[in-house]
């Protein structure tokens, strides 16, 4: 599976179209004609995943117990939206329009890598989300990593 990396901008057009990146294309490999899930990510973005890992996900999502309030208000919401993408013959995904309504993705867009995964953002969303500081970044970057041991020579052999 295809671990993205990479920041794009794209534009849609009058028909909710936008070229989807070269470069993740690319990434995906022999895996570059697979389908597509897109769906409501977290913070107003959108989340477009492979087929297969949107599979993978939808396993353990599955595998929670219905029988508790939280976890079926989390499926439901987890699984609002999603739809089955394909890109057409000239490398454009359609964006549907409830989903640009919820990621207020009007015209200019930012695809992002994020792990298996990429975002989608209205261009003044994104902008507005990752204006941080380097003193904000690193302060996070302490909070989040700085018990983690990152010696991966030992992953590497």
């Amino acid at each position: 599976m295809a671990h993205f990396i990479g920041e794009y901008t794209g534009k849609l057009d009058a028909k909710g179209r936008v070229m989807f990146p070269a470069p993740f294309r690319k990434q995906l490999g022999e895996e570059g004609q697979e389908e597509f899930v897109i769906n409501r990510g977290f913070e107003e973005c959108l989340v477009l995943y492979p087929k297969k890992e949107w599979d993978a996900i939808s396993k353990k999502i599955n595998a929670l117990n219905p029988f508790k309030a939280e976890n079926r208000q989390f499926i439901r919401l987890f699984n609002n939206g999603a739809t089955l993408v394909a890109l057409d013959a000239a490398g454009r995904l359609l964006i549907p329009k409830e989903l640009q309504k919820y990621a207020k993705i009007e015209a200019d867009l930012y695809f992002t890598a994020n792990g298996r995964k990429i975002e989608l953002w209205s261009k003044q969303a994104y902008e507005q989300t990752m204006n941080v500081s380097a003193e904000d970044f690193a302060k996070l970057a302490e909070k989040v990593m700085g018990e983690i041991d990152l010696n991966l020579e030992s992953e590497n052999d």
